[in-house]
């Protein structure tokens, strides 16, 4: 009743005008980046960080949860009528949305992602209304060493699972952690990697960071692919938008089927939305009646990685706003979003800051309300937006950084280092080292670095207390087993396998 009566007290902070307008304008340039191949939520979020700092926390963070949740769903009509996932987690709608597409079924396909993601959307915020309050509950009893426990799990997972390889994504972990050390050290006092550079004593500016390595460095990385990119055609929708009978028979399974893999992996550290995609795609697959429509235009492969790409994006925010932990790159870039306004994710939050973390909750049902009454009726707006020539797309990102970037922190120094983080980040894309665990470790870093010395503190310099702690101790445990356990199984299947022969 009480979590009820927080929710109805959300909602009437969610439906004020002004509120209205940015889950509007949030779903709406969600759903635009979504469709645009290569410029994702993280992008865009991050791009807006520096011309919301002075705005009101609660209206921004509504319209950037807006632009998650329009992003998910924007990256299928891509995936469908171009075969070119706009977010990575549309890439198992490609398999059977195109094929459908190419057979004519287009509106079907885009009508059963549009009707999957809302109703996916629906259930998952539903779950993280009811889920949120009672975690949040179980981390006040959190001691610094089992915040920092967490932390090390955090690092550990984002770093294994984004990249093509572990060690990849350690060292992107590596740069992060050494980003998040510039400055004045709060405990000694001493500079640290400052070089000497006053406007380095105060630290790296997220948003500065976030700009750069998503931003500039993505949009230098389409540069120099342009010129081995092939021609893009977009499949014409042709016939009804509308769904048959049959098709909502078909699909109604998928979607809450979909919804039940998308929220709790999402809701895991670096679960993110790849993996229940292609689960629910699996499952699908193996259990449907038609299986000679699979690779030739299912609407059950649309349907089901739809449902489960939105559910995650609400599964996502449940470790963000209970513990502070980011599980994704638009998680890592919001929690910079509710730094900028001095707000800290944890189980505080929803008593410090009651009104704009449940002002943001009940905001998601309206985005969601939004996005379907949006999409349906503008899809030809969408494809339109496809016909955007790449080089003025990404010059005019380029320009908007830029500016935005000045415009919060008036500085050469925060000029050179978008320039220099960008030609880093294009240099971590150019060679596969994924961009996501930097953003992490540069955030969480400090935080995990201030959690160990209080354990240190209180302990009197003793260690253990990492180890004495059943929850520290545990969380380890699971960290431990994250790093090396796959390359202990992966190793443990090959000596088997020499022993058969």
């Amino acid at each position: 009743m009480e979590t009820l009566s927080a929710l109805m007290h959300g909602l009437t902070i969610a439906i004020q005008p002004g509120n209205l307008l940015f889950a509007l304008v949030g779903v709406t340039l969600g759903t635009a980046v979504g469709v645009l191949p290569g410029i994702g939520p993280a992008m865009t979020v991050a791009l807006l960080l520096p011309i919301t700092f002075k705005m009101d926390p609660g209206g921004s963070l509504i319209m950037f949860a807006g632009i998650y949740y329009g992003a998910m769903y924007g990256g299928s009509t891509t995936s469908i009528l171009l075969n070119t996932p706009g977010e990575s987690a549309s890439i198992v709608t490609a398999l059977e949305g195109n094929k459908m597409a190419r057979a004519g079924r287009g509106g079907p396909a885009l009508a059963t992602a549009a009707i999957g993601s809302f109703v996916a959307g629906t259930i998952a915020t539903a779950l993280l209304t009811v889920l949120a309050p009672t975690l949040a509950e179980v981390a006040i009893g959190f001691g610094p060493e089992d915040y920092f426990a967490l932390m090390v799990v955090a690092f550990i997972t984002v770093s294994a699972t984004f990249g093509s390889s572990r060690l990849r994504g350690l060292t992107s972990l590596a740069i992060g952690l050494t980003l998040g050390l510039v400055g004045i050290d709060k405990l000694t006092g001493q500079s640290r990697l400052a070089f000497g550079i006053p406007d380095l004593l105060d630290g790296l500016e997220v948003t500065t960071v976030a700009v750069a390595m998503f931003a500039v460095g993505e949009a230098m990385a389409v540069a120099a692919a342009r010129a081995r990119a092939g021609d893009e055609q977009v499949e014409a929708i042709r016939g009804s938008l509308w769904m048959t009978k049959e098709d909502w028979r078909r699909s109604w399974g998928p979607w809450l089927r979909g919804t039940a893999f998308g929220f709790p992996i999402g809701a895991l550290p670096a679960g993110g939305a790849e993996i229940p995609t292609f689960l629910s795609y699996a499952t699908e697959k193996k259990i449907s009646k038609h299986p000679e429509e699979f690779g030739r235009g299912a609407i059950e492969g649309v349907a089901g990685p739809e449902a489960a790409n939105n559910a995650s994006a609400a599964g996502t925010l449940v470790p963000l706003l209970t513990l502070g932990i980011p599980t994704s790159a638009t998680a890592a870039i919001m929690l910079a979003g509710f730094q900028q306004y001095n707000l800290q994710p944890g189980p505080l939050l929803f008593v410090t800051s009651a009104d704009v973390v449940w002002g943001l909750i009940a905001s998601l049902f309206i985005a969601n309300f939004i996005l379907i009454v949006l999409n349906l009726p503008l899809v030809g707006l969408w494809v339109r937006l496809l016909m955007i020539p790449r080089p003025w797309l990404y010059g005019g990102i380029l320009v908007f950084a830029t500016v935005g970037v000045l415009a919060a922190k008036a500085s050469l120094v925060e000029l050179a280092l978008v320039l220099l983080l960008g030609l880093l980040a294009f240099g971590m894309r150019r060679f596969d080292y994924p961009i996501a665990p930097v953003i992490v470790g540069m955030i969480l870093g400090p935080m995990a670095e201030t959690q160990l010395r209080r354990a240190l503190q209180i302990s009197n310099g003793d260690a253990m207390v990492l180890l004495t702690s059943p929850i520290s101790a545990t969380l380890l445990v699971i960290a431990v087993i994250a790093l090396f356990g796959p390359m202990l199984w992966a190793r443990l299947g090959w000596s088997m396998k020499s022993d058969e022969d």
